[in-house]
């Protein structure tokens, strides 16, 4: 073969090749400045003092409300005379297109009035919907509606109990800034979606360790909640829970009785205890059918990482500490004792 056609033989090939990357670019321009989906509700962005638009665009596509944070920079950066990112509130979709959130940016942010709602750790979800309309946020119905029909994208929901109770344990206390403009629904999400957030590899790692499911994971640390009072006692509670669940004794704990009643009690009966649900853990052994309140990170953490020790017992000082034994005669002891 001749030079000649050597040569022309490797142009040939390149223009191809610049022809199928070419076509490839082309493509994901165009997938890339498209708006992330063709519906969903509005979220609230906060931008703080400082924040790049590569900051930005990370949170952005995290929310998943654009597609590439790559393409967001580059269109921010190309129109670097006019671009500035204002200190304040957005309300963003994903149904806007990169090119549409920035024009929003630029046009500054719209003065969102908001009310500051902090969840208690330990509140059930009847509890959490009181308190959002007590603030103003949406109707008890509406809420209802929500928490026990909506779907959300959250695989830790999948084969959660129906009703009520469907979220429950999700819902992550914490204090959120929530404008009155936001749907029951974009709350709910708000709750859920800071629950991700506990969900990190080094949690599911840990899970797959002690071999127990997010649901198990987030049921024990809802009885921890309900059961500790002091800090230093949730590592130790978390223990006394996984000994019992090891020999298959029942786990007897009175927080799973008060959230079968519908007024909780200073004090429980013995006829209580003999309420006939699979909630109630002095008749049933191993886990109750879900959480039964929304733990905070102290306690999920007391789960994943709990003290070594070999008590199956503990009562309650008057103190909010709580004493732990061994064996039911030692129990007994501290109960005269501390009660």
């Amino acid at each position: 073969m001749s030079r000649k056609k050597k040569t022309s033989g490797i142009f040939k090939w390149i223009i191809l090749l610049s022809l199928i990357g070419g076509f490839g670019f082309l493509s994901w321009w165009s997938w890339a400045t498209k708006p992330y989906s063709t519906s969903g509700n509005s979220v609230n962005v906060t931008i703080a003092p400082g924040t790049t638009a590569g900051q930005l665009a990370e949170v952005l596509q995290e929310r998943q409300l654009i597609r590439s944070s790559w393409m967001f920079r580059f269109l921010a950066r190309e129109r670097q005379e006019n671009f500035k990112l204002y200190v304040g509130d957005y309300q963003l979709a994903p149904t806007m297109s990169p090119s549409e959130i920035i024009n929003r940016l630029i046009s500054g942010s719209a003065t969102l009035e908001t009310n500051m709602v902090t969840i208690p750790e330990g509140y059930n979800t009847q509890q959490i919907i009181e308190l959002l309309v007590k603030k103003g946020i949406g109707s008890k119905e509406e809420y209802t509606k929500v928490v026990t029909q909506d779907e959300f994208p959250y695989p830790f929901l999948n084969n959660t109990p129906k009703g009520i109770h469907r979220l429950e344990g999700y819902l992550f206390p914490n204090t959120y800034n929530i404008s009155v403009k936001t749907t029951p629904h974009g709350v709910i999400d708000l709750l859920l979606r800071q629950f991700a957030k506990e969900l990190t590899p080094e949690v599911e790692k840990q899970l797959q360790t002690m071999k127990l499911t997010v649901a198990q994971w987030v049921t024990l640390g809802s009885l921890i909640e309900k059961e500790a009072v002091k800090e230093e006692d949730r590592p130790l509670i978390a223990s006394v829970l996984l000994n019992r669940l090891k020999i298959n004794q029942p786990l007897q704990i009175d927080a799973t009785i008060q959230f079968l009643l519908e007024t909780p009690k200073p004090n429980l009966s013995y006829e209580d205890l003999k309420i006939p649900s699979p909630y109630n853990t002095y008749l049933n052994a191993g886990f109750p059918p879900g959480p039964i309140a929304n733990p905070g990170h102290a306690s999920l953490q007391a789960v994943l990482y709990p003290a070594q020790t070999n008590y199956r017992y503990y009562v309650a000082k008057k103190d909010g500490y709580h004493v732990f034994a061994e064996t039911y005669a030692e129990h007994l002891k501290n109960v005269k004792l501390y009660q």
